[in-house]
């Protein structure tokens, strides 16, 4: 049975570094403030491209990386939590772009775990013998549903976009899970548009971004490691075999507890959070992208991803690369 193998990694961020001290010109807030709390000194925010736009370009190194033509794809998963359009999916305007002619193309909604769901569902087409080449993308532009007079979340998130061309071949997914909890459901939430028409005489307004940061902390430094230890279970795998933890770039200090509670050292937790930012979705294969162009990462290499987020969702992926 074919299982799906990542062939190439490829990341686009906006020009524009916006650091703390950027921050601190329009909020209440000041480095020292951020960077202890979260670990973030700087991130990127668009001034104009949507998260298609960032998707696209992310889509073209990942192919080129990978050297696949694009009409080769046989499907396309974009997960975005802030898409540019309600329809059609942002994932489509990405095929059209690139001109993968012969792929399907639709988008996901699964926040900060989007990519690892993107991920499993791959899978499961490579599995059933459906297709054979796939690209998943993790893009957002979070800076239009920021409250940018809110310091508790404006200092938190970042624009950007990360892709993998993902083949169907013998080796490369071991074993990986997902899960949500609705109830939960209010912890972190954007809302849409609201109901606004003529029955209601009202115009439909638009939400920002809100969030309970300590209970997302709680979730997270709970459900990493125990996913992580659910897939090591599984598959009879020890933590010493695994090079890397590739987690969700949430917050520097939820990664240092899921560490500690692994008993893992901080060696094998690479960051790129305090670069980015939070950029939800995209921030796994941004954080894969900058460890292949450091040379991290070397062919046989067993690394373990887990993305969690709103929903809340949670899932996580056992590899090899």
């Amino acid at each position: 049975m074919m299982t799906a193998r990542i062939a190439g990694i490829g990341a686009y961020v906006p020009e524009n570094l916006i650091t703390n001290d950027d921050l601190a010109k329009i909020v209440d807030t000041n480095d020292e403030w951020i960077r202890t709390r979260t670990g973030i000194r700087e991130r990127r925010i668009s001034s104009g491209e949507g998260t298609r736009h960032l998707a696209a370009k992310a889509a073209e190194r990942a192919l080129a990386a990978a050297g696949v033509a694009p009409e080769e794809l046989d499907i396309i998963i974009l997960g975005t939590s802030s898409p540019d359009r309600n329809y059609p999916s942002d994932a489509c305007s990405v095929q059209a772009a690139i001109g993968a002619v012969n792929a399907v193309a639709f988008d996901i909604s699964a926040a900060c775990a989007g990519f690892i769901f993107a991920m499993n569902i791959v899978e499961g087409f490579f599995k059933a013998g459906i297709y054979k080449t796939a690209l998943i993308i993790g893009a957002e532009t979070l800076s239009k549903v920021t409250d940018w007079s809110d310091r508790g979340t404006c200092v938190l998130f970042g624009d950007g976009a990360g892709a993998a061309v993902l083949k169907a071949e013998e080796t490369g997914i071991i074993d990986m899970m997902m899960g949500a909890d609705g109830t939960k459901g209010d912890v972190l939430a954007c809302t849409s548009r609201t109901v606004g028409n003529f029955l209601t005489g009202t115009k439909p307004e638009l939400g920002f971004m809100t969030m309970d940061g300590q209970e997302v902390f709680k979730f997270a430094v709970r459900k990493v490691p125990e996913s992580v230890m659910e897939l090591l279970q599984r598959t009879g795998t020890k933590k010493e075999d695994i090079k890397y933890y590739v987690l969700h770039q949430a917050n520097e200090r939820i990664i240092e507890a899921a560490a500690r509670r692994l008993k893992e050292p901080m060696e094998k937790f690479p960051m790129t959070i305090g670069q980015f930012g939070n950029t939800s979705t995209a921030s796994i294969p941004l954080l894969l992208d900058d460890m292949i162009r450091k040379d991290m990462l070397k062919r046989g290499d067993k690394i373990i991803m887990s993305g969690f987020g709103a929903g809340m969702t949670w899932g996580a992926v056992l590899m090899e690369w």
